[in-house]
């Protein structure tokens, strides 16, 4: 059992720095076109990609888009 625990702790580590880095680099690339659509760097962010993956930092991209409606 302790085998798996690690093995989910150290998978969401992965995910949600992998996270991190891609809303990083898509926010450099989004100002770099002046296209003001920005996703924080903030404890939120790092559990919901870390938790949902590339799919999280689409949703979260999403989310932000429609605020911006």
């Amino acid at each position: 059992m302790p085998e798996k625990q690690s093995y989910v702790a150290v998978n969401f580590f992965v995910r949600a720095i992998l996270g991190f880095a891609m809303i990083f680099f898509i926010n450099k690339f989004l100002a770099s076109n002046d296209i003001s659509l920005s996703v924080g760097l903030n404890p939120v962010t790092f559990v919901t990609s870390g938790v949902l993956g590339t799919p999280g930092v689409a949703l979260l991209y999403g989310i932000t888009f429609y605020q911006g409606l």
